[in-house]
């Protein structure tokens, strides 16, 4: 099961330096997403989706492929890719995967103007090293909302409002700095 969490920051770099630093992880194979989404609110109005896979272009290089293909066998190849490139933007535009559009243009109106919000549905993660990684994050970010059970949800909120991410996640040591011994490593007096 996939837990989602969603993360606002006062202004819209920071969003995209989140994900970004995310999917370097997922690279390195610390950290597997399903989506993850910067969520922009440029003016009061105005709800931006930024996602990480356009869809529509996804789908229409696909159905370009295909339609070539098909065009092929009835010898107008231009004709075909035109028509499956066509019908790939559609099916792409029409598709939805990942984290509900319309539930983040719901949650991203409660950013305020000029900020970000970053939408990401985790699969797994090794916790210790995807904390490290996140550390910068946690004081200029806030938590909106969590799949989480309650207790680890107010754990999360608590350590981005300036505590400590690796102990609100259980994870005490993830918070110790490098070479520092933990408690239990101390050597006795």
């Amino acid at each position: 099961m996939s837990d989602l969490l969603v993360i606002a920051f006062d202004d819209e770099t920071t969003g995209f330096e989140l994900r970004t630093e995310l999917v370097k992880m997922q690279k390195e194979y610390l950290i597997q997403l399903e989506d993850a989404v910067v969520v922009t609110r440029p003016s009061v109005d105005d709800i931006q989706l930024h996602q990480a896979v356009n869809l529509t272009a996804a789908g229409a290089l696909g159905g370009g492929f295909w339609g070539t293909l098909v065009g092929l066998v009835f010898l107008n190849p231009l004709i075909g890719a035109a028509v499956g490139a066509g019908a790939g933007a559609i099916a792409g535009k029409l598709s939805d995967i990942g984290i509900n559009d319309d539930f983040m243009r719901e949650l991203g109106h409660s950013i305020q103007p000029g900020g970000s919000a970053v939408f990401i549905l985790v699969r797994k993660m090794t916790a210790d090293k995807v904390l490290a990684r996140l550390e910068g994050f946690h004081l200029r970010g806030r938590v909106l909302q969590t799949s989480l059970p309650d207790a680890e949800e107010e754990r999360l909120r608590q350590a981005f409002a300036g505590g400590k991410l690796g102990s609100a996640l259980g994870l005490p040591q993830a918070d110790q700095p490098a070479g520092t011994p933990t408690e239990a490593a101390k050597p006795e007096a």
